[in-house]
């Protein structure tokens, strides 16, 4: 029987074992879990990668990408199929709460976002803990990963369009951003006190080594689960434990729910969590609100 065509007027030929395929390719690399619904969606995105290597099929691409024959491609590939959606101060519930709880913590701080995509996220967290210090240099070190490095190179840059910002206080887009004149107009900065408190990494949270050393007060992995299946969820919040403080704070995105996942973790707020007591250790007892 023939394989049926997702599309018959398309650039390339692409069926639905090519789709199968990519699903299981991706899962095996980044863990995510693509949806039957989103074969319109990698088209979309891999055929541009076609286009920019020259490949004619996807029959072809995928060989050769399994093969090894693409050099880097498979950081392209795992890029192209990564979902970046961000803002700053997204969730804004969560800031008040980090900025209470770093400032109950013995300094210094060590704060990792596991997904750190363009930047927003950590830039936010190194904002919300200037403000808690009173200071642009605070006690804080903040490690920002992401699996995508294209992101990360913005991330890195600190340069955004100016309307990022209109939902941010003038009062603290005037203090934490610098404003772009001339050809720079309309594109705003962040502050290097800002940008030298952030180490932006690759990682994959599938990786067999995560390039971390000791352990966090805090780690955000907000609306990362989502793309994850529950066997990957337990295994990558099983690694989340062992790097959490005792009195350490995880943060998760507002449609997670990690109690179902791991026993290892007690909710103690809305989406953030503590470690949960264990035989013969004390219980953690400050409760958020």
């Amino acid at each position: 029987m023939p394989q049926n065509r997702l599309d018959g007027v398309k650039e390339f030929g692409f069926t639905s074992t090519d789709f199968e395929r990519v699903r299981a390719m991706i899962y095996k690399r980044a863990g995510i879990a693509l949806a039957a619904s989103k074969q319109e969606m990698v088209y979309s995105r891999l055929a541009r990668r076609l286009r920019a290597i020259g490949i004619s099929s996807f029959v072809q691409y995928l060989d050769d990408l399994d093969a090894g024959r693409l050099g880097d491609e498979w950081e392209s590939f795992t890029n192209a199929l990564t979902t970046n959606l961000t803002s700053f101060f997204r969730e804004a519930h969560h800031f008040p709460l980090l900025a209470e709880h770093v400032l109950q913590v013995t300094a210094p701080l060590a704060i990792w976002c596991s997904a750190s995509s363009t930047g927003e996220e950590p830039y936010s967290i190194a904002m919300t803990v200037c403000e808690a210090f009173g200071t642009l240099t605070p006690p804080v070190h903040i490690i920002a990963t992401d699996i995508d490095t294209n992101v990360l190179a913005t991330a890195a840059c600190g340069v955004y369009a100016i309307d990022r910002l209109e939902k941010m206080s003038a009062e603290r887009s005037k203090r934490f951003f610098l404003r772009g004149k001339g050809d720079q107009e309309g594109l705003v900065r962040v502050r290097p006190e800002l940008r030298q408190m952030v180490t932006f990494k690759q990682l994959n949270l599938l990786a067999d080594g995560w390039p971390l050393s000791g352990q966090f007060d805090v780690i955000f992995c907000r609306n990362v689960m989502i793309y994850f299946d529950k066997p990957t969820q337990r295994k990558i919040l099983s690694r989340f434990v062992p790097l959490l403080k005792a009195d350490g704070l995880l943060f998760a995105g507002h449609s997670e729910n990690f109690l179902y996942v791991s026993e290892a973790l007690k909710l103690r707020g809305k989406t953030v969590y503590v470690l949960a007591p264990r035989p013969g250790l004390a219980p953690n007892m400050r409760t958020l609100t």
